[in-house]
C-alpha cells in the first residue's frame, strides 16, 4: 500500500533545529529549503508527499496549490488554517495518510480517525537517516524479522490494530 505523506509545513520548519533558523531570516528560503529537502527525500523513497502551509502568510505571486520537484505545496484558503485543510486531506486519503504534525489538535484528530501519525522531529530524523543512508549507500536492515528469544510474548504485549498499522507506516519512512 502506498503512503501519502501530509506535513504541516511551518509545524515542521519551526519544530526543527535545521530550518528553523533559515525560516527566521527568510520565510521563503526556510520554505523552499523544505521542498528541497522533501524533494530529496522522495528520490530516494518514493512517497507521495504534500505540504500544507497557512494560506495567510502565502506569497502573493504563489497559486493555493502548486507542485514544485515532484512535492506538492498547498497553501490552504484565507479563510482557514493549514490544519484544517490536514484534516480534510487526511479524510480524503484514508488509509494512505501519514500526518507529519506537532500540534495536538491535528495528531489527536489523526489518531482517533485511525490515520498514521508522526511528530515532526521524528519525521526529520527519518529524513535525516534516509539521506545518510543513501549517501553512504547502506542498505536498511529488516527490522520485522523473527528473532529466537525464550521470552514468552503472549497477546497482552500485542499492539493494537490501529498501532501496528501506524509502525508498519513509520517503519516505511
Amino acid at each position: 500500500m502506498s503512503i501519502h505523506i501530509i506535513i504541516d509545513g511551518y509545524n515542521l520548519i519551526r519544530q526543527s533545529n535545521f530550518f528553523s533558523p533559515i525560516d527566521r531570516r527568510d520565510m521563503q528560503l526556510g520554505r523552499e529549503t523544505l521542498i528541497e529537502t522533501l524533494a530529496a527525500y522522495k528520490r530516494i523513497k518514493g512517497h507521495k508527499i504534500t505540504v500544507v502551509f497557512d494560506g495567510v502568510q502565502a506569497p502573493s505571486f504563489f497559486q493555493s496549490r502548486g507542485q514544485i520537484k515532484g512535492i506538492k505545496v498547498k497553501f490552504s484558503r484565507n479563510d482557514e488554517s493549514a490544519d484544517t485543510a490536514i484534516k480534510r486531506m487526511a479524510a480524503r486519503e484514508k488509509e494512505k495518510a501519514l500526518v507529519v504534525s506537532s500540534d495536538l489538535d491535528v495528531m489527536n484528530f489523526a489518531a482517533s480517525a485511525g490515520y498514521a501519525t508522526i511528530d515532526s522531529l521524528n519525521f526529520e530524523e527519518k529524513i535525516a537517516m534516509a539521506t545518510y543512508m543513501d549517501t553512504k549507500g547502506i542498505e536498511q536492515e529488516d527490522e520485522g524479522g523473527w528473532a529466537p528469544t525464550t521470552k514468552k510474548k503472549g497477546p497482552r504485549r500485542r499492539l493494537s490494530k490501529k498501532k501496528r498499522k501506524n509502525r508498519i507506516k513509520i517503519q516505511k519512512l
